[in-house]
């Protein structure tokens, strides 16, 4: 299908973490760096296709809807989204066992070539966001008889 390419990215990436298999410590902080991205933010999506459209879910979760911005160019999806700094929640003598959660800047791209950019729709429920990406309409072919 259209998203070989996209698969291989996260194959590549599935065959590297299982390299850090060296026991269950190691494996699971290899995960956990391997997966991160500079924030630690990844747009965990799945991506369906039909011959009609693409349909995407996509995980975003603690991301207001006006922090989210889209844009498709060139059968290229471009998802970007920021979270503003977290506060610092730790008490006086800075009892903190883990903080995970960062704000900034993330993204993802994704190949979605032949889209209808007019007819995308994007709806955001409970932290996913959902996107509707119909195909262009497959060009009428005349078939030409050889005599």
């Amino acid at each position: 299908m259209a998203n070989d390419m996209l698969n291989w990215h996260n194959d590549l990436f599935d065959r590297f973490n299982d390299l850090t298999k060296v026991d269950d410590l190691v494996n699971g902080l290899g995960r956990s760096f391997f997966n991160a991205t500079r924030n630690g933010a990844v747009l965990k999506t799945d991506i369906q296709e039909t011959d009609e459209q693409y349909t995407m879910k996509v995980d975003v979760p603690g991301i207001k809807k006006e922090d989210l911005a889209l844009k498709y160019h060139d059968g290229t999806l471009s998802i970007a989204a920021k979270r503003e700094q977290l506060s610092d929640e730790s008490d006086h003598d800075g009892n903190v066992i883990v903080s995970e959660r960062e704000g900034g800047r993330f993204g993802r791209q994704y190949s979605l070539p032949d889209v209808d950019v007019d007819k995308i729709t994007a709806k955001y429920v409970d932290g996913v966001l959902m996107l509707t990406l119909p195909k262009k309409a497959a060009a009428d072919t005349h078939h030409i008889e050889i005599q």
